[in-house]
C-alpha cells in the first residue's frame, strides 16, 4: 500500500499553502488509507488555537485540524525541535498530536511513497 505524506513547512496565513494543504489532506483522506501528516519549523504554527486572520482578510481554518479524527488520520507527527524554537508546548496544540525528533522526520521522509509539501 502506497504511503502518501503531507508536510506543512511554513507559517499559516502568510500564503494560501496551509488551506490548499488541509483541503488536499481532507480531500486525500477519502481515497487512501496510509496518510501520514507531518508539521515541521513554522508549519507547527498551523496548530497554534485561537488565531485572529481576520484582522488581514484571512478564514480561520485552523479549526478544521481538528477534523483529523473524524477522517481517519491518525499519523499526526510534529517535530519536537520546532515547538521548542518557538517556545509551544504539545498542549498549546489544537489536536492531539505525536511528538517526533528530527531524525525520525528524515526516516519517515524517505520511506514515504509520494510527498505533498505545504
Amino acid at each position: 500500500m502506497s504511503q502518501l505524506t503531507f508536510v506543512f513547512r511554513h507559517a499559516p496565513h502568510g500564503s494560501a499553502s496551509g488551506r490548499e494543504g488541509l483541503d488536499a489532506l481532507l480531500a486525500a483522506s477519502a481515497y487512501c488509507e496510509n496518510l501520514h501528516v507531518l508539521f515541521v519549523g513554522d508549519g507547527v504554527l498551523q496548530l497554534l488555537p485561537e488565531q485572529q486572520p481576520s484582522s488581514i482578510l484571512s478564514k480561520d481554518y485552523a479549526p478544521m485540524f481538528k477534523l483529523f479524527d473524524l477522517y481517519d488520520i491518525e499519523q499526526v507527527l510534529v517535530c519536537q525541535q520546532s515547538l521548542i524554537e518557538r517556545g509551544i508546548t504539545e498542549q498549546a496544540l489544537i489536536t492531539e498530536v505525536q511528538l517526533v525528533e528530527h531524525e525520525d522526520i528524515q526516516r519517515r521522509l524517505q520511506q514515504a511513497d509520494k510527498i505533498l509539501s505545504f
